[in-house]
């Protein structure tokens, strides 16, 4: 008896580890949770993308990447898979939004800014094979409008975008004209314009020149990204689900 006292301060000594490690120790999948909440932060840029869709990160710069893949965010209106364009022929087969890797990152990153002051990019063209370059040179051959497909265009490289900014419920922003309106009124430095166009084509230009992305004087829609300059044209073209 007279060890008595002595036992149960052991024993009490014990029971302050072993809930103390009952506190620490994680419950059963809760390792498993954590690694695939770091999985999703390392593979998500602004929405859940694609499933099985390889993170930007892993991929080469000069990759060709579905954009639509990487965001829910963006809006398209691929006008060139359609009559509505200065050309009044369809010259895509069918209506995507592909750009290389780097031009995808700058893209994202720019939108996910631009969501946060209630707005998103919408996407009249993006990257344009070769081949297709040849089909807008022989409705109009001029270099005034198109690109001679012999030298190609940025848009070839998949360094190039024709974008307008929306409401995040998808109303255009007044822009002054049209997609491919060719005429004064489309210049950037045309400020004879009302404001509200001028306030609007001030948000997209800053935006995007913040990012990489540089401007063509005569058209406020066309974005060039600056590291895209030098790549190869390509004529890489995308296959039509539909």
């Amino acid at each position: 008896m007279g060890n008595l006292p002595y036992l149960r301060v052991i024993y009490a000594f014990t029971l302050i580890i072993l809930m103390g490690c009952k506190e620490v120790a994680p419950k059963k999948g809760e390792i498993i949770k954590s690694k695939q909440e770091v999985l999703v932060k390392e593979t998500e840029v602004v929405s859940k993308p694609a499933e099985r869709v390889p993170p930007l990160r892993v991929l080469a710069d000069t990759t060709f990447v579905r954009l639509a893949d990487y965001s829910n965010d963006f809006m398209y209106d691929l006008r060139y898979a359609t009559t509505n364009n200065f050309l009044k022929s369809k010259v895509y087969d069918c209506p995507e939004c592909y750009t290389r890797v780097k031009t995808a990152k700058a893209l994202l990153i720019a939108n996910e800014e631009l969501i946060k002051k209630g707005f998103k990019i919408k996407f009249f063209d993006c990257y344009r094979p070769n081949s297709v370059q040849y089909k807008m040179w022989a409705i109009v051959p001029n270099p005034q409008y198109v690109a001679n497909p012999v030298k190609g265009s940025i848009h070839n490289k998949g360094g190039a975008v024709d974008i307008t900014l929306a409401t995040l419920d998808g109303r255009e922003l007044d822009m002054g004209t049209d997609f491919d309106f060719f005429g004064k009124r489309a210049y950037h430095d045309n400020y004879d314009l009302p404001k509200v166009i001028l306030d609007n084509r001030k948000l997209l230009k800053e935006t995007m020149e913040s990012h990489g992305f540089w401007s063509i004087r005569t058209e406020w829609w066309h974005y060039n990204l600056s590291a895209a300059t030098n790549d190869k044209v390509a004529n890489f073209k995308w296959e039509c689900t539909d």
